[in-house]
């Protein structure tokens, strides 16, 4: 007798709709892999050069540093809590207070849907250049970009399966491009082109300290490696995960942090520095400067799928986030309902579809009344100064659930790691780190449309009966 596939209702002993196990050790470390590769080095290398001239490489290092850091506390929770929901689920065993998981939630939520819109102007902008058009109007890219977020909708909602391994074969297009990028770079290099030593050089403006050079460009580099916190979104997805994570996320970031490195260096090696940083398409200019007999349409072609790649892992997270957050009675129960056969969050992929689309309109209005500005470089600076604040809660949550114990064995970080963690973090989040102000404006007003939401779930949750303050934290009622 033929076996039946899993219906819509298939749920655990709690009731809880269950999602399908699909990751496993491979595929998880290519899907950390292809999140971590994604926009930030095929986008954003020539913006770290323009903070700190050729030696790139100097903030990339201290941005992993600050990765691995943060990866040991993310470790030690997500095998202790084999969850969906990662950093907002922390939030709320450690705290119990509606508003403060409710705000982180929305904060990792935003910072997925920024990363996304980052991609998708990438996208957008490499698409144009593929057909021949250097200078689209903004309206082009603005519609190229809204249509490929549609496109990563469907993906989604088709299931993780086919999300995974559309995943697989975009990492392997990623991975590839940089393999170009490299060999291309090298053999400029050995023919004589470009100049090696730009990448030992620091190049500062008359009034600012190397120290501070070196914080604004890590602080923008950070969102290079960000995404391998987008995996503890899919523990429930994983198959083992307590013991799956650990090997798999510290060789994800050892390999990814090894390519930017020798991106880095190259890049700055054979572009003179005022041109990398200009546009949001670096490597593009790498391969057109070290090999211009190269068919510049293919590494068009395969920078758009990598950053493809970015904007699918992310929309992967935000979804799964908020599915698991309905469930844990944060969100709106509505929120986590699955797709009958497919088991897919639906109503959570659409939510954030549509979040991510009225971003990318909002900010393409914002760019086209500011030519000046550079979209990719403040929507990629937002993400990661989000990320940041959210990294500094789960510092700190790490430190408030070392008291509770679980029946299972899990990774346990250094105790001096997350209190490192969280000062760091919290230091690139404020002022103080020269940033610009554009990316604390977009960051202010999607935090104040959280607050709003927060009230209207407050409200219902009010209606509802269910107190704002949570007495036993790791069991909420929805």
């Amino acid at each position: 007798m033929a076996t039946t596939a899993p219906s819509a209702s298939a749920a655990d002993e709690t009731g809880r709709p269950e999602l399908k196990r699909a990751l496993g050790t491979k595929l998880l470390l290519l899907f950390i892999i292809g999140d971590v590769l994604g926009t930030g080095i095929y986008a954003l290398t020539g913006q770290v050069a323009a903070e700190v001239g050729g030696a790139v490489w100097i903030p990339f290092a201290v941005a992993f540093g600050v990765a691995m850091i943060t990866a040991s506390s993310y470790l030690e929770l997500v095998t202790k809590y084999p969850q969906a929901a990662g950093a907002a689920l922390y939030t709320h065993k450690a705290f119990g207070i509606h508003v403060v998981t409710f705000m982180v939630a929305f904060t990792v939520m935003c910072s997925g849907i920024t990363s996304a819109s980052t991609a998708s102007r990438a996208f957008s902008s490499n698409t144009m250049k593929l057909f021949g058009v250097e200078t689209p109007s903004a309206l082009v890219v603005t519609v190229v970009a809204l249509l490929f977020m549609a496109l990563v909708a469907a993906i989604n909602l088709r299931g993780v399966g086919e999300s995974v391994k559309t995943n697989v074969a975009l990492t392997l297009v990623e991975l590839t491009g940089l393999l170009i990028v490299l060999v291309v770079g090298a053999y400029a290099l050995l023919g004589g082109q470009g100049d090696l030593s730009r990448a030992t050089s620091l190049q500062l403006s008359d009034d600012q300290a190397p120290f501070t050079a070196i914080t604004a460009a890590t602080a923008l580099a950070f969102f290079a490696l960000i995404g391998f916190e987008d995996s503890v979104n899919m523990a429930e997805e994983t198959r083992d995960p307590s013991r799956t994570f650990p090997k798999v996320m510290f060789a994800a970031l050892g390999i990814a942090m090894v390519l930017y490195l020798l991106v880095g260096v190259i890049s700055v090696a054979v572009v003179p520095l005022d041109q990398l940083s200009e546009g949001d398409t670096p490597l593009l200019q790498v391969v057109s400067a070290g090999a211009p007999g190269f068919p510049i349409g293919i590494f068009a072609l395969v920078t758009m799928f990598a950053v493809a790649n970015t904007a699918l892992l992310n929309m992967l997270m935000a979804s799964r986030l908020l599915y698991g957050m309905a469930h844990e009675g944060v969100l709106p129960r509505f929120l986590g309902r699955v797709l009958r056969g497919r088991r897919t969050p639906w109503t959570a992929v659409l939510f954030a579809t549509s979040l991510s689309m009225i971003l990318i309109s909002v900010v393409s209005w914002l760019a086209a009344s500011n030519p000046d500005s550079s979209v990719v470089k403040n929507l990629g600076g937002t993400t990661s100064l989000l990320l940041l604040a959210v990294f500094t809660v789960v510092h700190v949550a790490v430190i408030v659930l070392r008291r509770d114990r679980v029946q299972h064995q899990h990774f346990k970080t250094p105790t001096f790691l997350p209190w490192l963690g969280a000062v760091i973090c919290l230091y690139l989040v404020t002022p103080l780190t020269p940033r610009d102000g554009t990316q604390y404006q977009i960051a202010a007003a999607l935090l104040v449309l959280g607050l709003v939401l927060w009230f209207f779930t407050w409200l219902h949750r009010r209606r509802q009966g269910l107190a704002t303050r949570v007495e036993d934290p790791t069991r909420l009622e929805g």
